[in-house]
């Protein structure tokens, strides 16, 4: 989740504030099973402690124990856990079987150090997404601008440099409370979004106790047109109700967000995109971005399977993955 990489660069830079060097962890790639995914950040301070993770915890014992054996005093270097037979030959398996490649980077508390830490903070706290590129063999760093969309992490071996996708905490807006609304934060919450629903009618509100979500009581048009929206945010309008519905969409055009969506038949969705060009005034480009109708075609029926397939729709989009790549 993006909230605990925000928590890993925080303490960071408290640690470079104080005088002290960091080694800042990345999990590079994984082959087979592991708690962790590509991108996934620690922070160790050379004292024992540390923030973050790179597995369901044996990897982070053994990187400690080497730390404080001094294994990581020089520069940049990655490690395999997992591969008895890989170089380097780590000292454990994982239990889940699987292999993890972590890129291992000792920081200085130097200015340079300290302004690339408060970059990737202010990008983790703001709206546009970078890269952060880094030179395996040399160590140099730098951002660059970046659409947020796609995988974590990318290699390029050729060029011996790793793009690290950062941003902001991925951010689904439920324009409206409805039975799949529910089941999509559910969905939604262990996936690492940060949701929130909006809806004017105190009924709905009434019937929706989703544990973490934050719920404002304005139309969702309002919120969204109010600045609520990111490149790391998914608008869905699941209430069938086009008093809601349409406005969302109209005002979530507007915006950055990279996946927005309504629930509804093929011929629902044929209707309401000519009333959204006729009526609300989009143009043919802002009514093709949205998702009508919503989600994968699984063939869904009840609220949560419609929830699963527009859940799985966004992360494919987030992932950068076509439909028919699936």
């Amino acid at each position: 989740m993006r909230h605990l990489d925000l928590q890993v660069v925080d303490q960071a830079l408290a640690w470079l504030r104080e005088g002290r060097r960091i080694w800042l962890c990345t999990v590079l790639a994984t082959f087979g099973s592991s708690p962790r995914e590509p991108g996934s950040l620690l922070v160790a301070g050379g004292n024992g402690r540390h923030v973050g993770s790179l597995s369901g915890g044996c990897v982070e014992e053994d990187f400690l124990a080497r730390l404080r054996d001094g294994e990581f005093d020089g520069g940049l270097q990655t490690l395999r856990y997992g591969d008895p037979e890989g170089p380097g030959g780590p000292r454990i398996s994982l239990p889940c079987g699987g292999i993890l490649d972590v890129l291992i980077e000792p920081l200085e508390p130097d200015a340079a150090t300290l302004t690339h830490l408060e970059v990737m903070q202010a990008t983790l706290l703001g709206q546009r997404p970078l890269v952060r590129r880094v030179d395996l063999a040399s160590g140099r760093l730098q951002f660059l601008e970046d659409d947020g969309l796609g995988p974590r992490v990318v290699q390029d071996r050729g060029a011996g440099e790793v793009s690290l996708r950062i941003g902001p905490a991925a951010r689904l807006i439920l324009a409206g409370i409805s039975p799949v609304a529910d089941a999509c934060a559910e969905f939604a919450r262990p996936l690492g979004f940060e949701v929130i629903a909006c809806d004017p009618r105190e009924e709905a509100r009434a019937q929706f106790h989703i544990e973490g979500v934050e719920v404002q009581s304005v139309l969702p048009s309002t919120f969204i047109a109010s600045g609520a929206c990111h490149a790391a945010t998914a608008v869905v309008a699941l209430t069938h109700d086009p008093r809601i519905d349409d406005l969302a969409m109209i005002e979530a055009v507007r915006t950055p967000a990279f996946y927005i969506g309504v629930m509804g038949s093929q011929q629902t969705s044929a209707v309401r995109a000519e009333r959204l060009r006729r009526s609300g005034g989009l143009s043919e480009v802002e009514v093709a971005r949205i998702r009508m109708p919503i989600g994968l075609a699984l063939g869904s029926k009840t609220p949560t399977e419609i929830a699963l397939a527009v859940m799985a729709d966004i992360v494919r989009v987030q992932r950068g993955r076509s439909r028919e790549s699936l």
